[in-house]
């Protein structure tokens, strides 16, 4: 391959990845966004969040099955209270972890059958 191939390859990857972010950043400086769709665009973090973490926090084994009784799904719960109630992302964690370290160290045997 040449050197102006190359060169065309890193210019249009360029252009690639410049346009999707300028093009938004025009577009919606000039009209501002309706308050229905930025609210929408809010909750976007929080739902990426949410489908990253059940897959892990429900699921366990190859091929992947659906586990309700896992310390992590078991400390997801307080977790879930916590944040609805504070809204604090710091306590939340903080919570979670400690009661997923509880029932990895002093596993109730009425829960796990252990």
């Amino acid at each position: 391959m040449k050197a102006e191939e190359y060169l065309l390859i890193v210019v249009a990857m360029g252009l690639v990845t410049y346009v999707p972010r300028w093009l938004p950043l025009v577009v919606l400086n000039r009209n501002p966004m309706p308050e229905w769709l930025s609210r929408w665009l809010d909750l976007i973090p929080a739902a990426i969040l949410g489908a990253l973490l059940f897959p892990a926090i429900f699921t366990a084994g190859t091929p992947r099955q659906l586990v309700l009784l896992h310390p992590a799904s078991i400390a997801a719960i307080p977790a879930l209270l916590i944040a609805i109630r504070t809204r604090s992302l710091g306590l939340t964690a903080v919570v979670g972890m400690a009661v997923y370290w509880l029932l990895q160290n002093w596993p109730p045997n009425w829960l796990f059958g252990r």
